[in-house]
């Protein structure tokens, strides 16, 4: 069978990396103080390394992957941070690091790929199926680099992803679709059609309704829908979309919703480890799935984190950081008094004096080592609408202080106790 060839392709080499619990989240005190996490793990790092570290405990074990890797776009993406700005003035939008999409060469491009889509192999359940996400910049080398670790027997499905929305282009037609390669591990792969079925178009409907020779004799099941075919249209998250969290190439949730149905069951393992803004890891605890994510930039898990703390009281997760980032979530202490004080049961905060706060999370029995959020306070996204001043803390055992963590716009993390 053809292979891809690059210089300086080589196997995956192994690699020692070890993940390190930072905190434990319990969304809006669910579950505090003494559920173990069991929505999922949420970790900041090289995903190469994560992956290794995870491989022990997960070879075989997840069972559907998502990744939606950078693209080959030669371009950068900068993340949105404002609130309350006008989405029709980009040029008064406040903006910080995103993530970089530029590489020396194709060469290093797939030199980058390779290791990590051959460790997603590893980590796949024997009825596990990958969907990778790409368009027309990397998809084609892609689906060699798969055919050479799955076998080309094992694509399941080329699915293409249709929207809409403004385009430079004037020399060509304009580009409008993603593509999603799909690979699975075996022939024994899930694959819940029931899940994921549509009404028939009306016409349809009306035209086995009105002639007995439509469909040559056939007749579906027009009561029960139809399963989607290979191209999907999904609106992408637009600039007033209720989704957006401003992290740059955010995927909408219904296009999750859908892959996550069909190649899983309540009560699996779903994993991405390129998650971005979060949309797998909020759609997986959504639907009842436990999940792995990962990302190497901060913003990502600070808008996943945010993402799944909105959710309405999912199971806890843990917080976890490849060893060498291990500062990013390491905030120094800060002085916060006046700005943030304990009164009985809550703790209040003066967010007047922290005009550019993001995010806040109480631990009400901080033990020195891992923190343990109880109660979380997130800034309304796309308005100005102030942060929530105060919260109410749940039950907690002895007579231990406070901890509180704050994170601004910018993604200052500082951290104290009081």
């Amino acid at each position: 069978m053809p292979t891809l060839h690059w210089d300086r392709k080589t196997p995956p080499a192994p690699l020692t990396a070890s993940l390190v619990a930072a905190s434990v989240v319990y969304p809006q005190g669910c579950g505090y103080p003494g559920a173990a996490p069991s929505a999922g793990r949420l970790a900041l790092g090289d995903n190469l390394a994560v992956m290794w570290a995870l491989l022990p405990e997960y070879e075989g074990q997840v069972d559907l992957i998502y990744a939606d890797p950078p693209f080959f776009t030669q371009k950068r993406f900068p993340a949105r941070i404002g609130r309350g700005e006008d989405s029709r003035r980009p040029q008064d939008w406040k903006l910080a690091e995103g993530y970089p999409d530029a590489w020396p060469s194709l060469d290093a491009y797939l030199e980058m790929l390779y290791p990590r889509l051959a460790l997603m192999q590893r980590l796949l359940s024997p009825h596990g199926t990958l969907y990778l996400h790409l368009d027309w910049h990397a998809s084609a080398y892609a689906r060699l680099l798969l055919d050479e670790l799955f076998g080309a027997e094992r694509l399941l499905n080329e699915i293409v992803w249709v929207y809409h929305g403004p385009s430079p282009i004037r020399s060509a037609f304009n580009r409008k679709h993603d593509t999603l390669l799909v690979y699975t591990k075996s022939a024994e792969y899930t694959f819940n059609a029931d899940a994921v079925r549509l009404p028939y178009n009306p016409v349809t409907v009306k035209t086995f309704a009105s002639s007995p020779r439509a469909g040559f004799g056939k007749v579906p099941n027009l009561a029960r829908g139809k399963v989607p075919e290979d191209w999907w249209y999904f609106p992408v998250i637009a600039r007033l979309h209720n989704e957006r969290t401003g992290y740059p190439t955010q995927k909408p949730e219904a296009l999750l919703e859908r892959i996550i149905l069909a190649s899983s069951n309540p009560g699996d393992l779903v994993a991405d480890f390129f998650c971005g803004s979060g949309t797998t890891p909020r759609v997986a605890a959504r639907l009842g799935r436990r999940f792995i994510a990962s990302d190497c930039a901060w913003r990502a898990i600070h808008t996943t984190r945010t993402r799944l703390v909105r959710l309405p009281c999912p199971a806890p997760f843990s917080l976890e950081v490849e060893s060498r980032y291990a500062q990013a979530l390491q905030p120094p202490p800060a002085a916060l008094a006046p700005v943030a004080q304990r009164r009985g049961e809550s703790i209040a905060l003066n967010a007047e004096a922290l005009p550019d706060l993001d995010y806040w999370e109480v631990d009400p029995a901080w033990d020195g080592s891992l923190f343990r959020s109880a109660a979380q306070a997130v800034r309304p996204l796309r308005q100005k609408t102030p942060i929530a001043e105060a919260l109410n803390l749940p039950a907690h055992p002895g007579d231990l202080p406070a901890c509180i963590q704050l994170v601004d716009a910018q993604g200052n993390l500082t951290r104290s106790v009081i």
